[in-house]
């Protein structure tokens, strides 16, 4: 591969719900511009793009993968990401290192949940975008319906849409396209052009006139043009419409068939011609020694390169991908990751096509490139020189909120959790983990059950760990309502010396601290000196729980009377003695369970609002309030966490994928009588069981 300078590069996420078309449609890319010379296919396993098993077990893409193709002397880097809902941190990765949008859809599934997903993100990102209207050779394709509905679609967003190809046949007699632009036909892949035909001139006529009032639009010159000669040249109306598209006012609009490589050619020549190049792309910023610094895409500038992606590769160890948003990278340099603080040498430079490894020995500025063997840099770090630091922001990453439990397989995979699970939240910002110390169990969340499961098949496959997921335990807590009091005498004769301690004490609510000890002695019944195995007893119970197993807060404990035995007393007694006390007195101090309740933010279209809410009724939730946001309703509702653990599933059903919800702890409150019950009665079981167990 030749050496391509910043203004020779584009950079485009592929972006869509899931089945649209892209990995094909980068095969035809590919195949069109002779990188390849056949065509892979899903079915085999042979598509460029999508190389890793879990992709070919699937039958779908998982991961984000950079396939650059070589058009008329330019490199255009495509960034193929995942359609599937669960993988949609791939997506966002994908374009936040791009400089422009493809999204596509279905010819004949129109507008689909994940195309209005790829499109909120590329808002977030503020990037010009493309709408490819493919797999125009299906049986119930239909152009201009298709179209219909992305007008709408767009205009319901603020934006125009714009036709730039025409299709030339439908269905199986989709043969080609027609290039508005040029006014000319692109047959097959669009090596071959001929003229526009006969049936099509007058539609193409219309279009051309739209897209020159279009491209006036952009610069007062042209309209001035516009207005005095009613038209303008092709090169006039490239550089308009680059204004138009740039900005995101229009949103130019064409068709395909990636799976029989129909429009490839036209496509790519558009791309060149209207999405921008690093030097016209939206500037990015940097944190700098002095605050914040605009990065400017000049090999002449301070290196600042973003990883957005790295992944465990079995033969080859690490591999990380970044892009250099200013200065340029050479091979065997040195470069300073900011984030970590760290020195890292780059020993190999290359350009990754799917797994196709294509050695490099500079980076320029604006383009995107993958280095091996870095020690300690992880997604979201930031390469720069040592001597100019530079910090850049990490995109915002949906919150994951599908939990699950991990346990080993096996003790070997017991000692190996801790890094594995690391370096997999390491890899994938939309995975994360913690050990919760209120159930001791390792949660694992992730944005749905493909996406976890994923992860685990990586761990087995890539890190040789095997961990088996269940539901997690909720972190319940134990508390009490009143005051009340208990005694206990652990008295044990077993030959030699026994067993003697009694303690008598009282318990009561202490809504300002997790936990209080104090004693209320007099006299010489219980010498002071056994009051801290007293307090260890009582709280190692606290910490077990005293009746369903979780942990007790906000309880003041006071010791005020008890016996010794001049021989048999010992620490260990009174240890016992005051646990058992202590669990008498809760008995009889109005003992609750308390629930984490979430604060969560449902966001769904209107016509769900009504289903939603009644599902939320159904899962104790208490309605706080609505709130419009553009065509959809923002129910925020306080929901316990025991009737969420597989809401991001539910939630998909009842909206059809178009509901998503946000969700953070809020507070403790009491669980229902009728629940609480069926708690502590199955901790009772579990303690007899583990008795008899035991015997």
């Amino acid at each position: 591969m030749k050496e391509y300078t910043t203004e020779f590069l584009r950079n485009v996420a592929l972006v869509s719900h899931g089945g649209a078309g892209k990995t094909m449609l980068v095969e035809s890319f590919l195949h069109a511009t002779k990188a390849t010379t056949r065509q892979g296919k899903i079915d085999d396993g042979t598509t460029v793009s999508d190389y890793d098993d879990e992709e070919h077990r699937r039958k779908i893409s998982i991961y984000s993968s950079v396939v650059p193709i070589e058009h008329k002397d330019y490199k255009i880097n495509i960034i193929d990401a995942p359609g599937y809902t669960d993988f949609v941190g791939e997506s966002v990765s994908a374009l936040s290192v791009a400089d422009g949008a493809i999204i596509l859809i279905d010819a004949v599934g129109g507008i689909e949940v994940g195309t209005e997903l790829a499109w909120r993100y590329a808002d977030e990102f503020k990037l010009p975008r493309f709408i490819v209207i493919n797999k125009m050779d299906r049986d119930n394709a239909n152009f201009e319906q298709a179209y219909e509905a992305v007008e709408v679609f767009v205009k319901a967003h603020g934006k125009r849409a714009l036709k730039v190809h025409l299709p030339i046949g439908e269905k199986q007699n989709f043969k080609g396209v027609v290039d508005i632009i040029g006014m000319k036909s692109y047959l097959g892949d669009g090596n071959t052009t001929g003229e526009i035909p006969a049936e099509l001139k007058d539609e193409a006529e219309k279009a051309h006139f739209a897209l020159v009032e279009a491209a006036a639009e952009g610069e007062d010159e042209l309209m001035e043009k516009y207005l005095e000669n009613g038209s303008l040249t092709d090169a006039e109306m490239v550089r308009g419409l680059e204004d138009v598209v740039y900005t995101g006012d229009f949103v130019p609009v064409f068709c395909s068939a990636g799976g029989h490589e129909i429009g490839a050619i036209a496509l790519l020549n558009d791309i060149i011609d209207l999405l921008p190049s690093p030097i016209q792309a939206i500037k990015r910023t940097a944190q700098g020694k002095n605050g914040a610094e605009e990065l400017k895409p000049s090999d002449t500038e301070p290196l600042a390169a973003y990883v957005w992606k790295t992944t465990a590769d079995p033969f080859v160890g690490k591999v990380t991908y970044f892009r250099v948003y200013s200065g340029f990278l050479q091979a065997e340099a040195h470069m300073w990751n900011q984030t970590k603080s760290a020195d890292e040498r780059v020993s190999g430079l290359h350009f990754q096509r799917g797994k196709e490894v294509i050695g490099a020995k500079t980076i320029h500025a604006g383009d995107i490139a993958s280095v091996s063997k870095l020690n300690v840099t992880s997604t979201g770090d930031t390469l720069c020189d040592k001597n100019h630091p530079l910090t850049i922001e990490k995109p915002k990453f949906p919150a994951a909120l599908y939990r699950v439990a991990i346990t080993p397989k096996t003790q070997a995979d017991a000692a190996k959790i801790t890094p594995t699970l690391t370096r997999l939240c390491e890899e994938d910002m939309t995975l994360s983990w913690h050990n919760d110390p209120i159930t001791h169990e390792t949660v694992l969340y992730g944005m749905g059950d493909q996406h976890i499961d994923v992860a685990l098949r990586r761990a087995q496959g890539k890190f040789q760990v095997g961990l088996v997921p269940h539901e997690p335990r909720i972190p319940y807590r134990e508390g009490i309502t009143r005051k009340a009091s208990g005694q206990y005498r652990h008295k044990k004769q077993s030959g030699g010396s026994g067993q003697f301690g009694e303690v008598h004490l009282r318990i009561e609510p202490l809504p300002t601290a997790d936990f209080e000890f104090a004693d209320e002695l007099v006299g010489m019944n219980l010498s002071k000196s056994y009051l801290p195995p007293i307090e260890k007893g009582i709280k190692a119970t606290m910490e077990r729980g005293a009746f369903a197993g979780y942990p007790m807060n906000n309880v003041k404990v006071i010791v005020y009377d008890g016996k010794e035995h001049e021989v048999d007393s010992k620490p260990l007694a009174f240890e016992i003695a005051g646990r058992e006390a202590f669990k008498l007195a809760v008995q009889e101090a109005g003992p609750v369970l308390f629930e984490p309740i979430m604060n969560v933010r449902v966001t769904v279209p209107d016509v769900n609002m009504g289903d939603v809410m009644s599902d939320l009724n159904t899962r104790r939730g208490r309605v706080q309030g609505t709130d419009s946001e553009f065509g959809s309703t923002v129910i925020m509702a306080n929901v316990p966490m025991a009737e969420m653990t597989r809401y991001t599933t539910q939630l998909r059903s009842i909206t059809g994928g178009r509901g998503y919800f946000t969700m953070e702890f809020d507070h403790y409150d009491t669980v229902p009588n009728h629940i609480a019950g069926v708690i502590i009665d199955a901790h009772k079981k579990e303690m007899e069981a583990k008795k008899e167990g035991g015997e």
